[in-house]
This record gives C-alpha cells, sequence and structure tokens, in this order.
C-alpha cells in the first residue's frame, strides 16, 4: 500500500470515530426531545378536547360532533367516557355503545383526577399507539374523561428524519475530511515520489540528477541529505574512473615492456633451463596481465555505460567461437554452437566478447578431455555456455560468483572468471546464473540481458 492510501486510511479511520462519538449522542438526544415534544403536544391536544367536551357532556350529539371533529383534526382516535367510565363518545363511529371503560388503568387514573400517557400495541393496527388520558373537569368537579389515541409512527418519522439529516450531514463530513486527507496525503507523498525518481535515475547513471528540496522542513532535510550523498558518490565514482584509467595505462605498459624483454632474453640465451625458466616467468607474467584486466574490469563495476547500439548474440557467439577453437582442440575439447534465432540485447561488444571469453575458459578449465563445451542463445536474450564437467555443487551456485572463489584449486585461474560475468550482465540491468543441466551431465552458466526492444 502507498504512503498516500496509508494517510488516507488512517485519517479515514480518525474521522470516522469522531463522527460515530459525536453522531451517536446527538441521534439520541434528538429522538428524545422529538419523544418528548410529541408527548407534550398529545397531552396539549387532550386537555384542548376535555375543555370542549366539558360543556357538552351533557348532550351526546354535540358531544359526538366535537368528538369526532377532534379526531380528524388530530389524526387519532377520541374517546369520552362519564364519571362512571361509561362510553360517551367515540370518533370512530357515531353510535355510542353501552361499553365501560372504568376498568382501563388510564381511565380509572383519569377519573381520579390524573393525567395518564403512554404507549401501547395495538394488535389490530399491527403499530405501536400513544395514548394520553386527562380528566374532564366541570368546577373543579370530574365528570368525566377524555382519551386521545393515536399512532406512534409520527413519532418514528420524525425520528428517523432527524437521523437521516444526521447521517448525511456525517457522509458529507466525512467526504469532505476524507477529500481534503487525499490532497494533504498527496503534498505529502509527491515529494517523496519525486525523490525515488531521482534516486532512480542516479541508479542509471544520471549522476548529475538532483532531488528538488520541497515539502515540509523534514522533507527538504532527506532531499538535502541525497543530494549532497549524491554529489559525494559523483567524485568517488569520477575519482575510481580516473584511477582505473591511470592503473590501466600505467600498469599495462610495464608489464608489456616485462614480457617483450622476457621474450627476447629467451631467444638470446643458449641454456635450455634458463629459456625453460624465462617460459614460466613469461607465462606469470601473462597470467598477471589477465589478473590485472580482471581486476580493472571488476573496478568499472556500478559504472553503466552510455548504451550506442545493440549487440547480436548470434554475431557474438560465432566470434567467440573462431577465437577460442584452436584452444579447445589444443586441450582436446570440442567446442559446438547451438542457438536458435537471434536476439538483439542492450550491451556492448566488448562486455559480451569478455562474458563469453570467461565462461568459454571457464568451461575448457573443468571439463575434462573429449567432451563438448557448447555455446546457445536464444530470441529472449539468454546466452549460455554448457559443459560436460563435475557440474556444480548443491548450494555452490551463488558462491561461485564470489570473487577470488575457484571450484577446485588444482585447475588454473584466478577465481574472478564469474565475478566479472555477474558484474558485466549487472552493469547493463541482466543477471548471470549457474546450475547443473537437466540431464545432470555438466554445469550450464548463463547470462541474460535485456532487450534491445525493451521486449
Amino acid at each position: 500500500m502507498s504512503l498516500r492510501l496509508k494517510l488516507l486510511a488512517a485519517f479515514a479511520y480518525v474521522l470516522v470515530l469522531v463522527l460515530i462519538a459525536l453522531e451517536i449522542p446527538l441521534v439520541l438526544s434528538l429522538s428524545s426531545r422529538v419523544d418528548n415534544e410529541v408527548r407534550s403536544q398529545a397531552a396539549s391536544q387532550a386537555q384542548v378536547v376535555a375543555a370542549a367536551a366539558s360543556a357538552r357532556i351533557g348532550n351526546a350529539g354535540e358531544l359526538q360532533r366535537v368528538v369526532a371533529q377532534a379526531g380528524r383534526d388530530l389524526g387519532a382516535r377520541v374517546i369520552v367516557v362519564g364519571p362512571r367510565g361509561g362510553l360517551l363518545a367515540d370518533s370512530a363511529g357515531t353510535e355510542v355503545a353501552s361499553e365501560s371503560y372504568a376498568n382501563r388503568p388510564e381511565f380509572a387514573a383519569a377519573l381520579d383526577g390524573d393525567s395518564r400517557q403512554g404507549t401501547r400495541h395495538s394488535d389490530t393496527l399491527g403499530e405501536e399507539l400513544l395514548f394520553t388520558a386527562v380528566p374532564v373537569l366541570d368546577e373543579g368537579r370530574i365528570i368525566g374523561a377524555v382519551r386521545v389515541t393515536q399512532s406512534n409512527a409520527a413519532v418514528s418519522e420524525r425520528v428517523r428524519r432527524n437521523v437521516l439529516v444526521v447521517v448525511g450531514v456525517g457522509l458529507a463530513a466525512l467526504l469532505l475530511g476524507l477529500i481534503i486527507a487525499w490532497v494533504l496525503a498527496g503534498s505529502l507523498a509527491r515529494p517523496l515520489r519525486a525523490l525515488a525518481g531521482t534516486a532512480r535515475r542516479v541508479e542509471d547513471g544520471e549522476l548529475d540528477a538532483r532531488a528538488d528540496v520541497i515539502g515540509a522542513r523534514e522533507q527538504q532535510e532527506v532531499a538535502l541529505a541525497f543530494n549532497e550523498m549524491t554529489e559525494r558518490l559523483g567524485q568517488a565514482l569520477e575519482a575510481q574512473r580516473e584511477f582505473v584509467g591511470n592503473a590501466s595505462h600505467q600498469l599495462r605498459t610495464p608489464l608489456t615492456g616485462l614480457r617483450l624483454r622476457l621474450e627476447a632474453a629467451g631467444l638470446k640465451s643458449e641454456d635450455a633451463a634458463v629459456r625453460r625458466e624465462l617460459e614460466l616467468a613469461e607465462a606469470e607474467v601473462e597470467r598477471l596481465t589477465r589478473l590485472l584486466n580482471s581486476l580493472l574490469t571488476l573496478a568499472r563495476d556500478g559504472d553503466r555505460p552510455t548504451f550506442r547500439v545493440p549487440v547480436s548474440l548470434r554475431s557474438a557467439a560465432e566470434a567467440a567461437y573462431e577465437r577460442w577453437l584452436p584452444r579447445a582442440r589444443a586441450s582436446g575439447h570440442s567446442l559446438a554452437l547451438d542457438g536458435t534465432g537471434d536476439a538483439l540485447v542492450r550491451s556492448a561488444d566488448e562486455d559480451v566478447a569478455i562474458t563469453l571469453d570467461n565462461l568459454i575458459e571457464n568451461a575448457l578449465v573443468y571439463a575434462p578431455a573429449g567432451t563438448t563445451v557448447t555455446v546457445t542463445w536464444d530470441q529472449r536474450g539468454r546466452l549460455a555456455v554448457l559443459d560436460e564437467g563435475p557440474g556444480v555443487p548443491p548450494g555452490e551456485e551463488r558462491r561461485v560468483f564470489e570473487r577470488f572463489r575457484r571450484g577446485r584449486t588444482d585447475r588454473p585461474g584466478t577465481g574472478l572468471g564469474l565475478a566479472i560475468v555477474e558484474a558485466l550482465a549487472r552493469r547493463w540491468g541482466g543477471s548471470a546464473s549457474i546450475r547443473m543441466r537437466e540431464d545432470r551431465s555438466g554445469a550450464r552458466a548463463e547470462v541474460v540481458l535485456p532487450l534491445a526492444g525493451g521486449g
């Protein structure tokens, strides 16, 4: 998950907690307030009906009209009973049944002078009902009672509307907060993405690339530290390149002169023993020259040169075959080519040639005489050398690429060949590996280079 998404998630989590902590008490408070308002309004309406009924308690027809009108106005059922609980008027119908409500708790309380309010569930209507019962007074005497029964759906509807309003406001606040958080997270992540892009440019060899000093103070400090590090890195690599160039010139010249002098001394000497020692000394000079070249190649590890023209793996393999065929025959080996198609890779001719030289030489050293060393390639940028030697012991597949590590100390070599192969492959964004062949008949040393077309 990106930093921007993590910051957004953290902000959303905090914002949701805050909204929940604020909205739950608010919703409960609104529900309670609405319920109290509805109950208070119902009590007032019941008192109004009781006052209207007090003047008409002895006139059944007039009382029925007042009760019916009140029921229509309030959207409720209004019942008026006499002092003994007998039904006097009912807004539900004009015919008054001789039914007694004296045993109803709310009417009993109202006839005793107390107002009573509550809720009950109606099985007939299938909903909650709010009832309000108040006494009907005439000059302080209780002459009856009024009960107003209305649906509690109005209360629920008002509460639902208030809850929806509160939730809507909360969602709007959450959305606005997330938008602001997204913008803020982007402003925090943008300098880091720019720094990462600059780091990739430096990795690609653009050592003059510098990070923009933007963002918060801490981000600016990171960018400044990165620029200082890149500056020192560029100076160090430039010093290394100068050293490699100077060492290449200053060391190769005397070694070449020494080899020529030893060769000339061997030609002038008539003593066979002396000539033999001079030949051995010349061989040591050649070995020292190869070691020097290998060390200089490794010294350039990490220096990614500018790509110029793609390299054909087929052509590179055929050229290496021509170079090493005499050496292979002299050591009793067979050298073969076994490639499919061709591939153009991002590399340099010299680097591919050095890679093949090291792989073929390594195969000729470790494979017994009479076996075949095969150079293969394919259209995916894979270049490999297969031998029929002892192969690579399990667990040693990566360790053999360490510098100065040799598979067998009884064979000639510097222990730098495979390290150079890996360094040159990594130099161009590729990789190198070695493993046993599938038929377990030897080792397969393989280099994978990126295709020039980006495939």
